[in-house]
């Protein structure tokens, strides 16, 4: 593998959400203190939605790790549950004991006892769940009536969802317009912009500890931008297959020609159009005539 031959000390672009990797950028930190944000404030209902490998499930872990000591937590991965086991779930994550033995009414009873504990005790329950758009609409009814415990002056539980646009489109219908009215923070994560494209790739080499010359070129940037459609997790995917590509040739650069062998490789790329390709060149040839204007304007060369 390449690891050694780049001088890395661990893989930069696997697809796992290593929050390590995690790279500051805008949409990111603006949703994690959108989060934050209203967790502190006591909101019931907080939604953060965008396209698949944009980021979420890396955001929901960095939220697991950055949410303050005084919120207990249960972070269900996997929501494709029917309301009964939802609910099993939620007990397991709460640390209820003996809950697969007693029926639905009762365990609704020992999760309300158990949230009324963690109240009096001085801390919050926040209910993370990812990938929210495969909740059915009956466990979907379900959050929203566990969302309903309360005190005179506080929620006793707090919900916080990501998931695809799907999840969106769900909450729109008449059926689900209950649970609509209860979000009351929101936020959509964006692809990224090529300027954050580039960041993000130098990032995951710094912290993979890369320490050579740079890699990936602004017109290699250019391309993988174009090809990933600005999706990370996508991005990941063409890097990965960039450093095997010099790698098995045995060289410690990459080039314009291993993105386009990446993304032809890669069934959800984009190979860019012609015209992009044609607008590119034309801003990096006015880039050029500017920077050719600017240094005899200075006389740093003879006129």
């Amino acid at each position: 593998m390449y690891l050694y031959h780049f001088g890395f000390s661990e893989l930069p672009f696997t697809l796992t959400p290593n929050t390590n990797f995690y790279c500051g950028l805008r949409g990111h930190d603006e949703a994690l203190q959108v989060l934050l944000t209203a967790l502190k404030t006591g909101e019931g209902f907080i939604k953060v939605t965008g396209e698949v490998g944009t980021g979420k499930t890396l955001l929901c872990r960095k939220l697991l790790n950055e949410i303050p000591d005084h919120f207990a937590t249960a972070y269900i991965p996997n929501p494709y549950l029917p309301p009964e086991e939802l609910r099993h779930a939620v007990a397991s994550e709460l640390g209820i004991e003996h809950h697969a033995q007693i029926d639905q009414h009762q365990l609704t009873r020992e999760i309300e006892k158990k949230l009324v504990s963690l109240n009096k005790s001085g801390r919050s329950v926040v209910l993370i769940i990812d990938e929210a758009q495969a909740l059915p609409n009956e466990s979907l009814e379900a959050l929203r009536l566990l969302s309903n415990l309360e005190t005179e002056t506080r929620k006793l539980v707090q919900l916080v969802m990501f998931g695809q646009p799907e999840l969106d489109e769900r909450l729109a219908t008449r059926e689900l317009r209950q649970l609509r009215q209860r979000i009351s923070f929101s936020y959509q994560l964006e692809t990224l912009s090529e300027e954050d494209m580039g960041r993000y790739v130098h990032h995951r080499l710094q912290i993979a500890g890369y320490k050579g010359p740079p890699l990936f070129q602004p017109d290699v940037i250019w391309w993988l931008h174009k090809g990933s459609r600005g999706v990370p997790r996508l991005a990941n995917i063409l890097c990965h297959k960039m450093l095997l590509l010099a790698y098995g040739s045995g060289r410690h650069t990459l080039s314009v020609k291993d993105i386009k062998t990446a993304i032809a490789d890669t069934e959800d790329a984009i190979m860019p159009k012609r015209q992009d390709m044609l607008c590119f060149l034309a801003g990096v040839l006015v880039a050029a005539a500017l920077a050719l204007s600017l240094a005899f304007f200075l006389g740093w060369l003879p006129v």
